[in-house]
């Protein structure tokens, strides 16, 4: 099947290559017209600026379509056939009779003259003819030698219109050659009887072909205006433009150029296509190859038992090829086209995947790759803790990162959802930058963090270094952010009762006192915010987002030359000395608290210009006793005030513009796990939480922002490693 296909491509080429070549034999130069009416008008001649060789070959086309007549302005005469045929190319113009001084016509009509012009009068395609009674028309002007005709009287005959037999009219085919004037003098056979001087007499030259074929009446000369007559033609050596193109043409192997018969001193010459060619000689290209196999000619061709194959300028007469052969000579070269094809497509998918795979090497080196693989040999318990995910593994997870698979999208990079092989879903963060110059810190910290095994923690499952940056793997977390839940009003988002505030806020507390003092390292959050606390399918809080986090060791500074956080979140005091501590967090987690407790955004242009910080807003509500009349109404409605207050309190100490004032982690959690207890009417919260889930079910369509990755816009420290910093 395929090497029919090859053959019918290659018969297709061939042949479309073969009638390129019969179509481009033209007769004129490229954008000229080939053509004026019926008249086909070939180069050296054209219509036109610069479709003629020069002037003297310039033809005039008068009138559209068929009806259009051509004229030679170098002669001023109508052009009824053009010839380049070699050895004697020739023209065919109409030309005016010539009659006596006693015809009553206009004009003298007493010579013909083309001097000046290429053309000279055909001696062989010319016959000279003469009418009238007691005629001896004679051309005169070459010297002693004569040349006419004589005619006698008959009017008998004259009446029954005999052609040229002597009587009345006569003809003769001898007169000089090369000529471009012709004069006739008209006089009397018999000189001494008296005639009618007036008596009217006609001669012309007529084209013998044209005679033949058309056989006039010369009785009726007197109604002619013109007739056919030949001319030759030569192309003159005299200009620098015809000298060229002689010189051009002698290069060439498929034409013939001669000198012209009748210019003995050199000066014009005609050229030909050579044998095996035809078209024509004076245009480039112009001579087509001739395909002799084809010719219906006897003369050429071969045997029979022979089979002809045609070459340039000629063919050749070979054995004639057996079928089996012939199969062979066509199957052979195709297969061995198709293995030279498949070779390459092979080569090309094995180049392709050895660079490929070099690619993937030099992108896992640079993300920190081999530091990361030293870092869980060096540990045996990390090695389950800290997987390396291959490319291809996590390109099909999400589909070839489909744009529909994306949850969403920040600075920090992209998050798309995943199903990895054994069927757990993920969520994927592409980063968007590396930095290797903190490529150690960024290993370090996937280390540490995927080390980190807390229920209210999003958990970091692995990465993937072959990648151009890197891509982080975490658990997927169905139902949105705190932030979507507090401030949005969708029904896809439910309000949260108290008790669910207050369980939220105590888990958000476990978190991070397990990540400041639990973990194996400190590790400071750096960015606690409501919109990086997602909740799971039982609207369990999860910590997310450590892209800006830092893991510590005991008694360090935390000095940083960048501000990392978000306005609303900002510890004052951080931002006054760009010292971080772990009452940073606190101080974040404290405005978390009040969103919780009053509904609102850390910053709104909606509150007074003084209280446009919600912690400021909230710190002087207090101050003045309208803690009630900020509470959200979820809140007011069913809680427990001295719940609230305590909860207020609490909140009041975290956002302490003093950062010694404020409550650790862990005093956070233990004073939130006591508000718990000691609450005296809590509603059964497992069938709450059983109801909500059946009318809702898990959400699949809320971005997940737990995503960490390397950046160039991490702080300086020598003595802070960065986790996992976008």
């Amino acid at each position: 099947m395929v090497v029919q296909f090859v053959m019918r491509i290659t018969i297709l080429v061939l042949l479309t290559y073969e009638l390129a070549e019969a179509a481009a034999a033209p007769i004129a130069k490229p954008d000229c017209n080939s053509s004026c009416g019926n008249l086909e008008i070939p180069y050296p001649f054209g219509i036109g600026p610069d479709c003629y060789m020069d002037k003297l070959f310039e033809v005039v086309c008068n009138g559209t379509g068929s009806s259009a007549k051509a004229f030679l302005t170098s002669i001023e005469k109508e052009v009824l056939q053009i010839n380049i045929s070699y050895p004697t190319p020739t023209v065919q113009v109409q030309m005016p009779i010539i009659y006596s001084d006693g015809c009553r016509r206009s004009g003298s009509g007493a010579a013909l003259d083309i001097s000046g012009s290429p053309f000279n009068f055909s001696f062989d395609d010319n016959t000279f003819i003469s009418v009238g009674c007691d005629n001896f028309a004679t051309i005169t002007g070459l010297g002693p030698v004569v040349f006419g005709c004589k005619s006698h009287c008959n009017k008998s005959q004259i009446v029954e219109g005999t052609r040229c037999s002597g009587f009345n009219c006569c003809q003769s085919s001898y007169f000089p050659i090369n000529q471009q004037e012709f004069h006739v003098e008209f006089r009397s056979i018999n000189e001494s009887k008296v005639r009618d001087e007036k008596a009217c007499k006609y001669a012309f030259l007529v084209d013998q072909n044209w005679l033949e074929s058309n056989k006039p009446d010369p009785s009726s000369v007197q109604y002619w205006e013109t007739i056919p007559v030949v001319l030759e033609w030569a192309i003159s050596m005299r200009t620098n433009v015809s000298l060229n193109m002689f010189k051009s043409l002698k290069k060439r192997r498929d034409v013939w150029c001669s000198f012209s018969d009748e210019a003995k001193d050199f000066s014009s010459f005609t050229c030909e296509c050579n044998n095996g060619y035809d078209g024509n000689p004076y245009l480039p290209r112009g001579c087509q190859d001739i395909n002799e196999c084809e010719s219906e000619s006897e003369s050429v061709g071969c045997p029979d038992h022979l089979e002809c194959e045609n070459t340039e300028g000629g063919f050749n007469c070979n054995e004639r090829k057996s079928p089996l052969k012939l199969a062979i000579i066509v199957i052979c070269p195709s297969l061995g086209l198709l293995f030279l094809l498949f070779i390459i497509w092979w080569l090309y998918k094995v180049i392709k995947k050895r660079n490929k795979i070099k690619l993937k090497q030099k992108f896992f080196k640079r993300n920190g790759g081999l530091l990361l693989q030293q870092q869980i040999s060096s540990n045996e318990n990390n090695v389950q803790k800290a997987k390396i995910f291959n490319s291809k593994e996590l390109e099909n997870a999400t589909d070839r990162f489909n744009e529909n698979r994306i949850l969403g999208k920040g600075g920090q990079g992209t998050v798309f959802k995943g199903m990895l092989i054994d069927g757990r879903i993920v969520a994927i963060k592409k980063c968007n930058t590396v930095d290797e110059g903190n490529l150690e810190q960024f290993v370090n910290e996937i280390i540490i963090l995927s080390q980190i095994n807390h229920r209210n923690v999003v958990k970091l499952l692995g990465c993937c270094l072959e990648t151009e940056v890197p891509l982080l793997v975490y658990e997927f977390i169905p139902n949105g952010t705190l932030f979507q839940y507090l401030h949005e009003e969708n029904e896809d988002f439910p309000l949260l009762t108290w008790d669910m505030r207050l369980r939220i806020a105590r888990e958000i507390a476990g978190a991070l006192s397990y990540l400041h003092s639990a973990a194996s390292l400190p590790i400071y959050h750096r960015d606690i915010k409501s919109s990086n606390i997602l909740l799971d399918e039982k609207y369990r809080a999860k910590v997310a987002d450590f892209g800006t986090s830092r893991s510590v060791t005991i008694d360090q500074t935390h000095v940083t030359t960048l501000i990392y956080g978000t306005f609303g979140y900002l510890d004052p005091e951080y931002f006054q000395t760009s010292q971080f501590t772990e009452k940073s967090d606190v101080y974040s987690f404290g405005v978390v608290l009040i969103e919780l407790l009053t509904g609102e955004k850390p910053v709104s242009s909606t509150r007074s210009q003084e209280g446009r910080n919600l912690s400021t807003y909230f710190v002087h509500s207090l101050k003045e006793n309208r803690l009630f009349d900020i509470l959200d109404t979820q809140v007011s409605k069913v809680c427990n005030k001295d719940e609230v207050i305590a909860i207020a309190n609490l909140a009041k100490r975290c956002v302490h513009l003093n950062g010694n004032k404020r409550p650790t982690m862990m005093e956070i959690m233990m004073e939130l796990e006591g508000v718990q207890k000691v609450s005296l009417a809590q509603p059964n919260f497992e069938e709450l939480e059983y109801v909500r889930n059946e009318e809702m079910g898990p959400r699949n369509d809320v971005s997940i922002s737990a995503s960490s990755c390397l950046e160039s816009g991490s702080a300086s420290s020598s003595n802070v490693l960065p986790l996992l910093s976008i």
